[in-house]
């Protein structure tokens, strides 16, 4: 069970990374603001690094996992973005992950509650339902769909490897720091393989913009991973997933996306399964 004060903060984080998330899909150029935004937070995670402890030992390879996976995320976020709606291909990344996670929460030694299940299925469907409906009738790209659900599979990898990691870490803080010091680097590696010097010209003209996603991210993953630290994993996971209304929202006012009565349905049903997860 989730106690009040952790669900906040895990809210909070949820207004912050579907906030991130508009900003890099408003992008001019989703690849390279991502690379700045990686690349500020490495900046950052370094300035806090002298004063943290480093992260034991016993961390360090589901960290190496996290990062190496981090790859696969970042490549296929700007892909989705590229073929999908926010308020279609957000929803749905975000949405298989946690069905994902409790699938295999059991085999990692986590309980499942029934109204925990039950707060999972819902956000679960809920994520989903919009996004499967508009395939079918052909108003979805297929490719959209299919980038986000690869990408929700790095992401329940991620999540389940994060979550593992930082209860060996011994202080959250310092595993959330040493990953995002860590994150930047290959992507940017392959930015500028494919961009060369462009890089640095699109880094001069939005560094503040890159700033800001850092912040907005950092903040968001640092509380989630806190919070693995506190409470069940699988809770964690589906709970952070109501960020899909907020995602739904700012498609709608600031992008101008057709939510429908689909979309709304599916928040419905995500705000049930975050109180079912609240109380379960």
């Amino acid at each position: 069970m989730i106690t009040t004060p952790v669900a906040l903060l895990v809210l909070i984080s949820a207004a912050m990374h579907a906030t991130w998330n508009c900003g890099l899909k408003t992008s001019p150029d989703r690849l390279l603001d991502t690379v700045g935004m990686t690349l500020a937070g490495s900046l950052l995670a370094a300035c806090a690094l002298p004063f943290v402890p480093p992260p034991a030992p016993a961390s360090l390879p589901w960290m190496g996992l996290t990062v190496l996976v981090h790859i696969g995320y970042f490549l296929f976020l700007v892909e989705s973005y590229r073929h999908a709606d926010l308020s279609i291909a957000y929803p749905l990344m975000r949405g298989m992950a946690p069905l994902l996670v409790a699938a295999t929460a059991p085999l990692m030694g986590e309980a499942l509650t029934p109204g925990l299940l039950a707060g999972v299925v819902l956000i679960g469907v809920g994520i989903m339902l919009p996004a499967w409906l508009g395939l079918l009738r052909g108003t979805v790209s297929q490719a959209g769909v299919g980038f986000a659900c690869a990408n929700a599979f790095i992401i329940a990898t991620y999540t389940l490897s994060d979550g593992h990691g930082v209860r060996l870490s011994g202080s959250a803080l310092s595993y959330t720091l040493w990953l995002y010091f860590l994150n930047a680097w290959a992507i940017l590696a392959i930015a500028w393989w494919q961009r060369g010097h462009a890089v640095v010209a699109h880094l001069r003209r939005r560094w503040a913009i890159a700033l800001t996603g850092a912040l907005l991210s950092l903040g968001a993953y640092g509380i989630v991973l806190w919070a693995m630290t506190v409470a069940p994993i699988p809770a964690v996971a589906a709970l952070r997933e109501s960020s899909v209304i907020i995602a739904a929202l700012l498609g709608t006012l600031l992008l101008k996306e057709m939510m429908g009565r689909w979309r709304i349905a599916g928040a419905l049903l995500v705000a049930l399964g975050a109180a079912a997860i609240r109380w379960g």
